[in-house]
Protein backbone atom coordinates (compact mmCIF):
# COMPACT_ATOMS: atom_id res chain seq x y z
CA UNK A 1 0.00 0.00 0.00
CA UNK A 2 1.49 3.62 -0.81
CA UNK A 3 1.66 6.05 1.63
CA UNK A 4 2.21 9.83 1.27
CA UNK A 5 3.21 11.20 4.32
CA UNK A 6 5.42 13.66 6.34
CA UNK A 7 8.39 11.48 7.61
CA UNK A 8 10.53 12.08 10.59
CA UNK A 9 14.15 12.42 10.04
CA UNK A 10 15.99 10.38 12.34
CA UNK A 11 19.85 10.97 11.01
CA UNK A 12 21.57 11.87 8.25
CA UNK A 13 25.57 11.43 7.60
CA UNK A 14 28.09 12.31 4.74
CA UNK A 15 29.71 9.05 3.71
CA UNK A 16 32.10 9.86 1.25
CA UNK A 17 32.04 13.30 -1.44
CA UNK A 18 28.40 14.46 -2.25
CA UNK A 19 26.94 10.77 -1.01
CA UNK A 20 24.59 11.29 2.04
CA UNK A 21 23.15 8.60 4.16
CA UNK A 22 19.52 9.25 5.61
CA UNK A 23 17.22 7.44 8.05
CA UNK A 24 13.40 8.24 8.02
CA UNK A 25 10.69 7.18 10.24
CA UNK A 26 7.63 6.46 8.18
CA UNK A 27 4.91 3.77 8.02
CA UNK A 28 6.98 2.88 4.55
CA UNK A 29 9.12 0.81 6.79
CA UNK A 30 6.25 -1.67 7.45
CA UNK A 31 6.22 -3.07 3.49
CA UNK A 32 8.86 -1.93 2.00
CA UNK A 33 10.96 -4.57 -0.28
CA UNK A 34 14.62 -4.41 -1.30
CA UNK A 35 14.11 -2.59 -4.85
CA UNK A 36 11.42 -0.62 -4.02
CA UNK A 37 11.83 3.53 -4.72
CA UNK A 38 10.38 6.38 -2.49
CA UNK A 39 9.67 9.69 -4.31
CA UNK A 40 10.98 12.81 -1.62
CA UNK A 41 9.33 16.53 -2.17
CA UNK A 42 11.07 18.85 -0.98
CA UNK A 43 10.48 22.16 0.67
CA UNK A 44 10.80 24.46 -2.07
CA UNK A 45 7.43 24.94 -4.32
CA UNK A 46 9.20 25.65 -7.50
CA UNK A 47 10.74 21.94 -7.74
CA UNK A 48 7.50 20.58 -8.83
CA UNK A 49 8.62 17.09 -9.49
CA UNK A 50 9.36 14.77 -6.47
CA UNK A 51 12.90 13.18 -6.43
CA UNK A 52 13.11 9.24 -6.59
CA UNK A 53 15.20 7.17 -4.33
CA UNK A 54 15.87 3.91 -3.95
CA UNK A 55 15.70 1.99 -0.44
CA UNK A 56 19.16 1.19 1.02
CA UNK A 57 18.00 -0.32 3.91
CA UNK A 58 14.47 -1.55 6.28
CA UNK A 59 13.94 -1.71 9.80
CA UNK A 60 10.73 -2.81 9.70
CA UNK A 61 10.64 -3.06 13.61
CA UNK A 62 11.00 0.85 13.73
CA UNK A 63 9.16 1.38 10.72
CA UNK A 64 12.57 3.43 9.43
CA UNK A 65 13.59 3.26 6.24
CA UNK A 66 17.32 4.06 5.30
CA UNK A 67 18.59 6.02 1.68
CA UNK A 68 21.27 6.50 0.24
CA UNK A 69 21.68 9.56 -2.65
CA UNK A 70 23.92 11.76 -4.69
CA UNK A 71 24.03 15.11 -4.66
CA UNK A 72 23.56 16.10 -7.80
CA UNK A 73 24.18 19.98 -8.17
CA UNK A 74 24.35 23.51 -6.04
CA UNK A 75 20.39 23.92 -6.55
CA UNK A 76 18.71 20.93 -7.11
CA UNK A 77 16.32 18.95 -4.55
CA UNK A 78 19.08 16.77 -3.73
CA UNK A 79 21.46 19.54 -2.39
CA UNK A 80 18.60 21.12 -0.39
CA UNK A 81 18.02 17.44 0.94
CA UNK A 82 21.61 17.19 2.20
CA UNK A 83 21.20 20.38 4.64
CA UNK A 84 18.27 18.63 6.44
CA UNK A 85 18.80 17.25 9.70
CA UNK A 86 17.62 14.99 12.34
CA UNK A 87 14.08 15.98 13.58
CA UNK A 88 13.36 17.82 10.66
CA UNK A 89 9.94 16.42 8.58
CA UNK A 90 10.57 15.50 4.97
CA UNK A 91 6.86 14.88 2.77
CA UNK A 92 7.56 11.52 1.05
CA UNK A 93 5.73 8.90 -0.74
CA UNK A 94 6.03 5.50 -1.33
CA UNK A 95 6.89 2.01 -1.24
CA UNK A 96 6.96 2.49 -5.08
CA UNK A 97 7.83 0.20 -7.96
CA UNK A 98 8.65 -3.53 -7.52
CA UNK A 99 11.22 -4.94 -5.83
CA UNK A 100 13.55 -7.91 -6.72
CA UNK A 101 12.23 -11.47 -7.14
CA UNK A 102 14.15 -12.60 -3.85
CA UNK A 103 12.45 -15.94 -3.84
CA UNK A 104 14.49 -16.53 -7.39
CA UNK A 105 18.05 -16.88 -5.38
CA UNK A 106 16.76 -18.92 -2.06
CA UNK A 107 19.16 -21.52 -1.96
CA UNK A 108 21.63 -20.80 -4.99
CA UNK A 109 24.18 -19.01 -5.80
CA UNK A 110 23.42 -15.24 -6.68
CA UNK A 111 25.68 -12.56 -7.72
CA UNK A 112 24.71 -8.66 -6.95
CA UNK A 113 26.41 -6.06 -9.04
CA UNK A 114 26.48 -2.70 -8.27
CA UNK A 115 27.63 0.64 -10.23
CA UNK A 116 28.06 3.99 -8.23
CA UNK A 117 24.64 5.21 -6.66
CA UNK A 118 22.97 1.76 -8.00
CA UNK A 119 25.26 0.12 -5.26
CA UNK A 120 22.76 1.13 -2.24
CA UNK A 121 19.62 -0.96 -3.16
CA UNK A 122 22.12 -3.68 -3.10
CA UNK A 123 22.66 -3.60 0.40
CA UNK A 124 18.75 -4.13 1.39
CA UNK A 125 19.07 -7.26 -0.91
CA UNK A 126 21.85 -8.40 0.34
CA UNK A 127 20.66 -8.74 3.36
CA UNK A 128 17.27 -10.46 3.04
CA UNK A 129 19.03 -12.87 0.93
CA UNK A 130 22.29 -13.54 3.31
CA UNK A 131 20.56 -16.36 5.35
CA UNK A 132 19.09 -17.95 2.25
CA UNK A 133 21.35 -17.97 -0.28
CA UNK A 134 25.25 -18.40 -1.07
CA UNK A 135 25.60 -14.24 -1.67
CA UNK A 136 28.73 -12.54 -3.81
CA UNK A 137 28.64 -9.07 -4.53
CA UNK A 138 30.65 -7.12 -7.22
CA UNK A 139 30.58 -3.20 -6.66
CA UNK A 140 32.17 -0.78 -8.92
CA UNK A 141 32.77 2.08 -7.29
CA UNK A 142 34.79 5.24 -8.80
CA UNK A 143 37.18 5.70 -5.88
CA UNK A 144 35.42 6.23 -2.41
CA UNK A 145 34.18 3.08 -1.15
CA UNK A 146 31.05 3.98 0.55
CA UNK A 147 29.02 1.38 2.37
CA UNK A 148 31.63 -0.94 1.56
CA UNK A 149 32.26 -2.32 5.07
CA UNK A 150 28.18 -3.00 5.22
CA UNK A 151 28.26 -5.36 2.67
CA UNK A 152 31.00 -7.39 3.61
CA UNK A 153 28.53 -8.50 6.80
CA UNK A 154 26.05 -10.06 4.10
CA UNK A 155 28.27 -12.19 1.72
CA UNK A 156 31.94 -12.12 -0.02
CA UNK A 157 32.40 -8.81 -1.31
CA UNK A 158 34.44 -7.72 -4.52
CA UNK A 159 35.49 -4.47 -5.78
CA UNK A 160 36.44 -2.16 -8.67
CA UNK A 161 37.28 1.02 -9.05
CA UNK A 162 38.20 3.66 -11.50
CA UNK A 163 41.96 4.16 -10.51
CA UNK A 164 43.03 0.82 -9.25
CA UNK A 165 42.56 2.49 -5.50
CA UNK A 166 40.97 -0.52 -4.06
CA UNK A 167 39.81 -4.11 -5.61
CA UNK A 168 40.08 -4.87 -9.55
CA UNK A 169 41.10 -1.57 -11.55
CA UNK A 170 38.07 -1.38 -14.35
CA UNK A 171 34.39 -2.12 -14.61
CA UNK A 172 32.52 -4.40 -12.48
CA UNK A 173 32.50 -6.89 -16.09
CA UNK A 174 35.72 -6.45 -16.50
CA UNK A 175 35.85 -7.81 -11.99
CA UNK A 176 33.71 -10.66 -13.08
CA UNK A 177 36.09 -12.21 -16.05
CA UNK A 178 39.02 -11.43 -13.45
CA UNK A 179 37.24 -13.85 -11.19
CA UNK A 180 35.48 -15.72 -13.39
CA UNK A 181 32.48 -15.44 -10.95
CA UNK A 182 29.72 -17.92 -12.72
CA UNK A 183 26.51 -17.78 -10.30
CA UNK A 184 23.28 -19.48 -10.34
CA UNK A 185 21.12 -16.29 -10.09
CA UNK A 186 21.92 -12.50 -10.64
CA UNK A 187 21.12 -8.82 -9.32
CA UNK A 188 21.96 -5.69 -10.89
CA UNK A 189 21.65 -1.82 -10.43
CA UNK A 190 22.95 0.76 -11.84
CA UNK A 191 23.79 2.92 -14.78
CA UNK A 192 22.74 1.57 -18.14
CA UNK A 193 25.90 1.03 -20.15
CA UNK A 194 26.61 -1.39 -16.91
CA UNK A 195 23.46 -3.27 -16.96
CA UNK A 196 23.75 -3.86 -20.96
CA UNK A 197 26.97 -5.33 -20.16
CA UNK A 198 25.64 -7.52 -17.06
CA UNK A 199 22.70 -8.49 -19.83
CA UNK A 200 24.74 -10.05 -22.41
CA UNK A 201 26.76 -11.62 -20.21
CA UNK A 202 23.91 -13.45 -18.11
CA UNK A 203 22.34 -13.91 -21.32
CA UNK A 204 25.51 -15.48 -22.99
CA UNK A 205 25.54 -17.74 -19.95
CA UNK A 206 21.90 -18.40 -19.64
CA UNK A 207 21.90 -17.24 -16.00
CA UNK A 208 18.41 -15.61 -14.87
CA UNK A 209 19.42 -11.66 -14.71
CA UNK A 210 17.46 -9.22 -12.39
CA UNK A 211 18.19 -5.51 -13.62
CA UNK A 212 16.84 -2.14 -11.88
CA UNK A 213 16.87 0.31 -14.18
CA UNK A 214 17.53 3.53 -13.55
CA UNK A 215 15.35 6.63 -15.36
CA UNK A 216 14.26 10.12 -14.80
CA UNK A 217 11.17 10.30 -13.27
CA UNK A 218 8.24 12.84 -12.91
CA UNK A 219 4.99 11.26 -11.29
CA UNK A 220 6.39 7.85 -10.01
CA UNK A 221 3.37 6.19 -10.22
CA UNK A 222 2.89 4.81 -13.68
CA UNK A 223 0.19 7.88 -15.20
CA UNK A 224 2.80 10.26 -17.02
CA UNK A 225 4.68 7.73 -18.81
CA UNK A 226 7.78 10.23 -18.61
CA UNK A 227 9.81 6.99 -17.72
CA UNK A 228 9.30 3.97 -20.19
CA UNK A 229 11.84 1.16 -21.55
CA UNK A 230 10.95 -1.01 -24.73
CA UNK A 231 9.51 -4.16 -23.54
CA UNK A 232 8.96 -7.88 -25.50
CA UNK A 233 5.35 -7.69 -24.70
CA UNK A 234 2.50 -4.83 -25.08
CA UNK A 235 2.23 -3.04 -22.01
CA UNK A 236 -1.80 -3.00 -21.19
CA UNK A 237 -1.07 0.69 -19.75
CA UNK A 238 0.02 2.50 -22.41
CA UNK A 239 -0.86 -0.42 -25.51
CA UNK A 240 2.40 -0.27 -26.49
CA UNK A 241 6.35 -2.10 -26.55
CA UNK A 242 7.05 -0.24 -23.63
CA UNK A 243 6.74 -0.68 -19.84
CA UNK A 244 7.13 1.77 -17.00
CA UNK A 245 9.94 1.97 -14.97
CA UNK A 246 8.32 3.44 -12.13
CA UNK A 247 5.37 1.16 -12.08
CA UNK A 248 6.31 -2.30 -13.81
CA UNK A 249 9.61 -2.25 -12.51
CA UNK A 250 11.80 -0.69 -11.88
CA UNK A 251 13.35 -4.26 -11.69
CA UNK A 252 12.77 -6.59 -14.44
CA UNK A 253 13.89 -9.55 -15.81
CA UNK A 254 16.13 -9.22 -18.63
CA UNK A 255 14.68 -11.06 -21.21
CA UNK A 256 12.05 -8.88 -20.39
CA UNK A 257 12.78 -4.94 -21.41
CA UNK A 258 15.34 -4.21 -24.06
CA UNK A 259 18.37 -1.43 -22.69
Amino acid sequence: MIVKESAKILSQTCLAEDIYSIWLETEIGKTAVPGQFVSLYTRDRSKLLPRPISICEIRKEENAIRLVYRVTGQDTGTKQLSSLAASDQIEVMGPLGNGFDVKAGVQKKVLLIGGGIGIPPMLALAKELSEKATVEMMMGYRNELFLSQELKEYGILHLTTDDGSAGIKGHVLQGIEALNLLPEVIYACGPTPMLQGVKKFALGKNIPCYLSLEEKMACGIGACLACVCRSKEVDEYSQGYTKRICKDGPVFLATEVEI
